[in-house]
């Protein structure tokens, strides 16, 4: 198979890691948090720098094995170099039939809820028919645009990657100043809406943050494609992590400005657009929760990509095998010839 075309940059890997991490999960696992913690502020940042920090540790664990493996997929390659081909083969296959696709239709079917949510509120069904047929014209849009144009796919994860920190900057900022403002910020942090004890609250909300700081090792899926990987990928991880871990939190302090913790724990699947609507005025915070769901299917996009990246990495070994097999094959022929002669 043809050596695949180094066509990313450093600014494509950096925006990739926080464009797969920064997506829908931070939107609505804000919510999950402030209910696992009793509507407690400090114990909610505590889990958001708790999670953070595990997930900083092991990017920088794969950014050293990033400097030493470069081949066609990052998570395969370190697994075949650490155990062999047979396993690294088998994650391959873990990766693109089970991890990536189950994470790739979680966060379409988010994309979806998301899009109902603005257009029917409260009366939204995140589980009918209709939401799941969204869904699934999320996903079918994805792969078209990963596979049509590659080059487009790139630009676009960057554009999107920006897209994303729209909502998260904007509420962070405004979302303080406004809170400062109006007193919330100040009456979220010193008031809990009820008294959970801090071991359970801070065990259940960093397992929360799980989903939210899930996916940055698919990053490294681009590896083979990423130009001077071997510098640029160590970087992108560690750069990418760092920055996800304050953009999550300063999100998280500007959310405790936008409503009473008690109004947003009760709010469920709508207490995301409250709180932008709250701040930014009911026609201005639904422009901004449009950036919202261009940031979830955004995120499905780019997972969709770690899914094609995979199979071409299985192509890859495949036709390996079957090279090996048809040698064996043809010597199993000739070695007889070779004797009679």
């Amino acid at each position: 198979m043809a050596e695949l075309k180094k066509k990313y940059g450093l600014l494509t890997a950096i925006c990739m890691v926080i464009g797969i991490v920064v997506g829908s999960g931070v939107f609505f696992k804000a919510e999950s948090i402030l209910n696992y913690t009793g509507g407690n502020l400090k114990l909610g940042i505590l889990a958001w720098i708790i999670g953070g920090a595990v997930m900083i540790i092991a990017a920088y664990t794969f950014s050293i094995l990033a400097t030493k493996y470069e081949k066609v997929n990052g998570v395969v390659d370190y697994a075949e170099a650490a155990v062999g081909e047979k396993y690294g083969y088998i994650v391959g296959w873990f990766l693109s039939t089970i991890y990536y696709p189950t994470l790739t239709m979680a966060l379409a079917w988010l994309s979806a809820r998301y899009t109902l949510v603005l257009i029917y509120g409260e009366k939204a069904d995140i589980t009918g028919g209709l939401c799941f047929v969204l869904a699934g014209f999320y996903l079918i849009a994805s792969f078209a645009l990963n596979t049509l144009s590659p080059v487009i796919s790139g630009k676009f994860q960057v554009s999107t990657t920006f897209i994303k920190l729209v909502p998260l900057l904007l509420m962070g900022i405004v979302g303080t100043i406004y809170g400062l403002t109006k007193g919330h910020t100040v009456a979220n942090f010193t008031t809990v809406v009820s008294d959970i004890p801090a071991s359970d609250a801070i065990f259940k909300a960093v397992c929360a943050t799980v989903f939210a700081y899930e996916g940055w090792i698919i990053a490294t899926s681009i590896n083979a494609e990423l130009k001077d990987a071997k510098k640029n990928l160590p970087k992108a991880l560690v750069i990418g992590a760092f920055a996800i871990v304050a953009i999550y939190v300063f999100y998280y302090v500007g959310l405790a400005g936008a409503v009473p913790n008690a109004e947003m724990m009760a709010s469920g699947q709508t207490g995301a657009k409250k709180a932008f609507a709250s701040v930014f005025g009911s026609v201005m915070g639904t422009g901004v929760f449009v950036f919202v769901i261009v940031s979830s299917w955004a995120h499905s996009t780019v997972l969709c990509l770690a899914v094609q990246e995979v199979f071409i990495l299985l192509q890859t070994a495949a036709e390996d095998l079957l090279r090996t097999l048809l040698q064996i094959l043809i010597k199993a022929q000739i070695c007889p010839l070779t004797l009679q002669s």
